[in-house]
Parts: C-alpha cells; sequence; structure tokens
C-alpha cells in the first residue's frame, strides 16, 4: 500500500472510470490521447497495470497522471479521490458545452479559471485584470483593445506552477511570454562555468552574488524591449527579491506608467508537498540541490511569503489553478477546433 495521502480516496478513480464504461485498457488509450493532446509528459505507456495500481491504492498518481484524468473524466481532483476539497473550492468540472453558432457560451469556461486569480490584499485591483485578461482573449476574435497595455508579472517559489500559469495566460491573451528559465539559462550555465562554479547552482553566494543580478537584467531587458513598443507582455520568475522590495517594484512601475503600460503582479501560492512533486517530476538539474536537501531548502523559503505592494494570488494549493486553466484550455480546443 502506497504512504497515505489526506483526503486521498482511490475508490472514486475507479468509480469514474466505470461509469464511463471504460475497461482499463481503453482507459489507458484515452488517457494517452488525451496527454497528446494536452502535450502533457510523463504518461509513457499508461497500461492497464499502471491504472490499477492507481486505482486500489497502491500508487499515487504523479501531477501529469492527475491532469490527464482530470480531462479524461472532466473532473476535478476532489471529484475523482486525489484529494479532499479545499475550502470554498468548487469541485465539479462544469465544461461549457460547445456550439456550432460559437455563440459565447464557451466564455465561462475561461472566466472560472480566471476567477482563481484572487486579490492579495485589500488594494489589489483583481477585477480590472481579470477583465483585461478576458479581453485580451476576446479581442484575438473580434479585434480592437480598449486597454492601456499591461506588464503581467507571475512570481513565485520554484514548482509552484507560476510557468504553467503564465503560459495559459499567454495561450488565452496572445500576449508574448518571457519565462527567465530559457531565456537566460544558456548565459547562466556558461557565466557560472567561466567563474569556475557549477552550471546547475542555483544557490551558492557565486550565483547570488554575481550571476542572479545579470540572469534578471537580461529578462528586464527584454521585457522593455516590449514595454518600449507598449505591447502586453506576460513575464514569468521566482522575483522573489523583486517582488519583495517596494523599491523595486515602485521603480518599475513609475518608468512603465511614464510609458502608459500597467503593471500586475501576480503571485502563485502553493504548498511545499505539491512543489516537491512538481520539481521532482521536471527533473531539471538546476534542481538537484533543493531534492537533496529538501529539510534545508525549505527553511529557506517562506511559504506564506507575499509581495509588499499591491498584488492578485492564484492559489494553487495541490495543483487547483492547474486543472482549472487544463479545463479551460480544453473547453477552448472543443469551440475552435
Amino acid at each position: 500500500m502506497a504512504k497515505s495521502r489526506p483526503g486521498w480516496r482511490p475508490d472514486l478513480l475507479r468509480a469514474q472510470r466505470e461509469a464511463h464504461g471504460l475497461t482499463l485498457e481503453k482507459a489507458g488509450e484515452r488517457l494517452r490521447q488525451v496527454a497528446e493532446e494536452a502535450k502533457l509528459k510523463g504518461i509513457p505507456a499508461a497500461n492497464p497495470q499502471t491504472l490499477w495500481q492507481h486505482e486500489q491504492g497502491e500508487v499515487y498518481p504523479g501531477p501529469h497522471y492527475r491532469r490527464a484524468y482530470c480531462l479524461l473524466y472532466r473532473a476535478t481532483d476532489p471529484e475523482l479521490g486525489f484529494r479532499a476539497a479545499l475550502p470554498g473550492e468548487e469541485t465539479k468540472f462544469r465544461l461549457t458545452p460547445a456550439s456550432d453558432d460559437h455563440n459565447g457560451t464557451h466564455v465561462l469556461a475561461v472566466e472560472r479559471a480566471i476567477h482563481r486569480i484572487a486579490p492579495g490584499n485589500d488594494e489589489a485591483d483583481h477585477m480590472g485584470v481579470q477583465q483585461r485578461i478576458l479581453d485580451a482573449w476576446k479581442r484575438r476574435h473580434t479585434g480592437g483593445d480598449p486597454h492601456r497595455p499591461v506588464v503581467v508579472l507571475v512570481g513565485g517559489y520554484a514548482g509552484s506552477g507560476k510557468t504553467e500559469f503564465a503560459r495559459f495566460l499567454a495561450q488565452l491573451t496572445g500576449w508574448p511570454l518571457l519565462d527567465k528559465d530559457p531565456l537566460t539559462r544558456p548565459l547562466v550555465e556558461r557565466l557560472l562555468v567561466a567563474l569556475g562554479g557549477d552550471p546547475n547552482d542555483r544557490h551558492t553566494d557565486l550565483y547570488r552574488e554575481q550571476v542572479r543580478n545579470v540572469e534578471y537584467d537580461c529578462l528586464m531587458q527584454a521585457a522593455w524591449a516590449n514595454i518600449n513598443c507598449r505591447i502586453s507582455t506576460v513575464m514569468t520568475a521566482p522575483f522573489i527579491a523583486e517582488m519583495t522590495s517596494k523599491e523595486w517594484m515602485q521603480r518599475l512601475t513609475n518608468r512603465c506608467a511614464s510609458l502608459g503600460v500597467d503593471v500586475a503582479p501576480i503571485w502563485v501560492q502553493c504548498d511545499p508537498e505539491s512543489m516537491r512533486e512538481y520539481i521532482t517530476f521536471r527533473s531539471a538539474a538546476r534542481d538537484a540541490w533543493k531534492l537533496q536537501r529538501w529539510d534545508e531548502y525549505l527553511q529557506t523559503i517562506d511559504v506564506d511569503l507575499r509581495p509588499a505592494v499591491p498584488h492578485l494570488v492564484v492559489d494553487n494549493r495541490l495543483g487547483a489553478a492547474i486543472s482549472l486553466a487544463d479545463q479551460a484550455r480544453q473547453a477552448i480546443r472543443e469551440v475552435y477546433a
């Protein structure tokens, strides 16, 4: 029997499969198809034995399997018994039916995902950002732009789901995405080696004092190329030091305001167990130190940390926001396929 997890009900997964009239073999075929359509990694086989172990509670499904199950059965994590529902969480997956006339009712599916962006404090205008994102998505099909450009900063700790959420926003709005890791990694690795360090170092004084500032400067220079052209942009990086610095955020806000561009900081909140699981599954060399010294790493972070300025927050504890983003993507594909 696998390690017990709070709220895990493997019997519900089997009940869902049987309710859909699927054998284990057929469910595996459908899971592989769903994973391919959603570009999910980590589901190489989805064979009947693996699915049976999930349903019997012998093996707890990894994050990619859970996402694929949610998409296949059009159900949420609590509905499939992967965990207990969070307080106030919507536990039913109500996929908006597609219309042959594309009459707009599918917007509800997108709105449910976007409404996971909530105010991180009393001064944050979450409704304004939500509406701007929805408007940008609609404009991709209708044209016109009633808003000032906006720079969306998506920050959070490693494994919090910030990159996935930033990609979802970029796909939804059509705004360019600037992701720190692929944008700067080749430079960072070569620089660390040139300084006599480990190319995968992200925790020593060498990285923090001589490399990190250059890394973030590259990201911001790329962002300014868009901002100076008044192009709305989604940026994602941990932004730990940046978002918690009132001075840094104020300088960014002032400079953007002088160009007629707004700034919308979004913080992705996650729990340590989920962060570790995501980090493990992505298998990035730069995460080796964190995984080998996980307890030590946890002592260096504050899961309750929030930006020092008005901001929005996405509650991604146990992958809730990512599941909704997947559902919204599926709804969009069904309408515009």
